[in-house]
């Protein structure tokens, strides 16, 4: 663990790691789960959760079908724009933005259509950029941090994948985005956190870097890339490791504990690193 620890702190001291952030780190200041959006579709379709056996379907499919019956899913990102909202004082006050935004990654992906990535560097007063579509990728300034909104942003409608077709899309991997992140992350060591395996999407992109990596005679130089989850059994890990993903787990039963760990350790060995190496003053 250690050695692993030491190994991905050199990256990011190194600047050559790119931070990957899932929904759970949103969750952390008061966003609403899934659920909650699975609960608001039905309501607004008519459906009854309690009794209807479409109450099992995920989000991708409620979202689909509600924008078959309503022709737009505009009004249902309306709402997640309103209730998918936390005080600014939250991120401000929340030790993991605080972390993420201080370990200075050059790039920041995430699947979350909301601002708190943004509202956490802002409040710090560090600069970036945020890149959602393709305009923005010829705009984007190079010498700040990238947060690239790998799912879209509510402040553009297009951008946003959420009902099943628009997965299905991203599947085949060939928008533009997709085209930024495979050149990116075959040269970069990455860290995921916020993340479940049961997020279809994410297994994918995970299978399609292995099998980038697998096709190339120098597999052997691939980066090392890591995976925070609070809790992982032998299955998980093995399968992880086959794709070339280290597991790094938590002592804790608190998810929210052990990532916040987990990024204090990085930090400091990030720091340390720093201190030891010549001609830098302790």
């Amino acid at each position: 663990m250690q050695d692993d620890l030491d190994d991905l702190a050199a990256s990011v001291r190194d600047r050559r790691a790119i931070l990957f952030v899932g929904a759970g780190i949103s969750m952390t200041v008061g966003l609403p789960s899934w659920q909650a959006l699975i609960d608001h579709i039905m309501e607004e379709l008519g459906l009854e959760p309690e009794t209807d056996p479409e109450a099992s379907l995920g989000h991708p499919i409620l979202a689909e079908y509600y924008r078959i019956r309503y022709g737009t899913i505009g009004p249902l990102r309306s709402w997640m724009d309103r209730e998918w909202k936390v005080s600014e004082d939250s991120v401000r006050d929340s030790r993991i933005h605080q972390l993420i935004v201080s370990l200075g990654f050059p790039l920041i992906y995430t699947t979350n259509y909301d601002r708190n990535l943004e509202v956490a560097f802002e409040a710090q007063g560090q600069p970036y950029v945020k890149i959602a579509n393709e305009r923005d990728l010829t705009i984007a300034d190079p010498t700040c941090t990238q947060i690239v909104k790998f799912h879209g942003d509510f402040e553009d409608d297009a951008s946003l994948v959420i009902t099943e077709s628009d997965y299905f899309s991203r599947m085949s991997f060939d928008s533009p985005l997709d085209v930024k992140f495979r050149a990116d992350a075959m040269s970069r060591t990455l860290l995921f956190i916020g993340y479940s395996l049961r997020d279809l999407n994410i297994r994918l992109l995970l299978h399609r870097i292995w099998e980038s990596w697998s096709r190339s005679p120098y597999e052997r130089n691939r980066p090392r890339s890591y995976i925070f989850l609070p809790r992982a059994g032998p299955a998980q890990k093995a399968v992880l490791a086959r794709w070339g993903l280290t597991v790094v787990t938590s002592q804790t039963t608190d998810p929210e504990a052990g990532l916040t760990d987990f990024l204090e350790r990085l930090s400091e060995r990030v720091r340390d690193g720093a201190d030891e190496t010549p001609g830098r003053r302790k």
